[in-house]
């Protein structure tokens, strides 16, 4: 079953509260999103690291009710 945008939202949400979050449906299936996330958590961690953030937030979603991710991450510029 498909993961909806707005659930793979919430659970980025979940796991960085203070992040700002944008997600697009890249084939309008509920399988292929792309993700921008930036979070004051990323600082100092590698770009592998902030991914991982990421997948670990999605708690094993990739592959299952999600086919492809497509991350972008990175630390607000204020920081």
């Amino acid at each position: 079953m498909p993961m909806s945008a707005g659930e793979l939202e919430h659970m980025i949400r979940a796991a960085l509260p203070d992040a700002e979050v944008e997600i697009t449906d890249l084939r309008g299936d509920g399988d292929h999103y792309a993700a921008r996330v930036v979070s004051p958590a990323f600082k100092g961690k590698t770009r592998v690291q902030q991914h991982q953030m990421v997948y670990d937030a999605i708690e094993g979603g990739m592959g299952e009710e999600l086919h492809a991710l497509a991350l972008q991450t990175g630390v607000p510029d204020n920081i």
